[in-house]
């Protein structure tokens, strides 16, 4: 858990050093459990920066794609599960909705190791989803898990719905900037990429609104700290 607030408060500091007025935490487990910490942490500042979620835009794209009374199943990491932070905000929209979660810890490796169009993640799929029975509506509760849409698409049972909460976060985030003006500013700003990791998600370069993205620069931790340089591997025992 400090982990992963320790990590997305450096990230966030390390976006705002960059510029940014404005932060999406668009990964479901930081929204889920650290998103009011980055609140507390940014509060202080003059004028922002301003850090908005996924998880009510997901939340209300499920019930919305329920319907009153529905059964809305999520699959989700392991963290978001426990934080039962979706739970709570789709039944503050519709206490009468049933919701079911299954953590799906396979399907990140899977996603980031290349494998989306592979039986490997067809059955991995379709594993997950025997665990969520009698459902109308899929909320995919990780930022990885849309990568997979068309195999969801595929093993889902008849009429069940897949959501995307990606879509409806930035048309969240769109009304916003229309509430606040001065956020924003006129014209294209410089798009950039940063990972903190070996692994890949092949998907995911060039899959930006103003085409490919630039030179992707690397983060390591170094003494718990996010650093600049290629994530090194180390040799042998380790002694720390």
């Amino acid at each position: 858990m400090h982990t992963i607030l320790d990590f997305a408060e450096q990230a966030v500091e390390r976006l705002v050093a960059d510029g940014c007025r404005l932060v999406v935490v668009a990964c479901n487990t930081v929204s889920c459990v650290a998103l009011r910490h980055l609140h507390a942490a940014v509060r202080g500042r003059q004028r922002g920066p301003a850090c908005s979620g996924v998880t009510i835009p997901g939340a209300e794209a499920a019930v919305a794609a329920s319907g009153g009374g529905g059964r809305v199943g999520i699959l989700a990491t392991a963290r978001t599960v426990a934080s039962q932070t979706y739970v709570t905000e789709i039944h503050k929209l519709d206490p009468t909705v049933r919701v079911s979660q299954r953590a799906a810890p396979v399907l990140v490796p899977i996603v980031e190791d290349g494998w989306a169009d592979t039986d490997v993640a067809r059955l991995a799929v379709q594993r997950y989803l025997a665990d969520l029975p009698d459902i109308d509506t899929l909320l995919l509760g990780c930022t990885h898990y849309p990568l997979l849409l068309p195999v969801f698409r595929e093993r889902v049972a008849a009429g069940v719905r897949v959501v995307d909460p990606a879509p409806y976060l930035a048309e969240r985030l769109v009304d916003w900037l229309g509430r606040h003006p001065g956020w924003d500013v006129a014209g294209p700003g410089p798009a950039g990429a940063v990972h903190g990791g070996p692994r890949r998600v092949p998907a995911a370069r060039g899959a930006v609104p103003r085409g490919p993205l630039p030179a992707v620069h690397a983060v390591a931790e170094v003494g718990g700290r996010l650093a600049d340089g290629a994530t090194v591997v180390p040799v042998g025992q380790i002694v720390r």
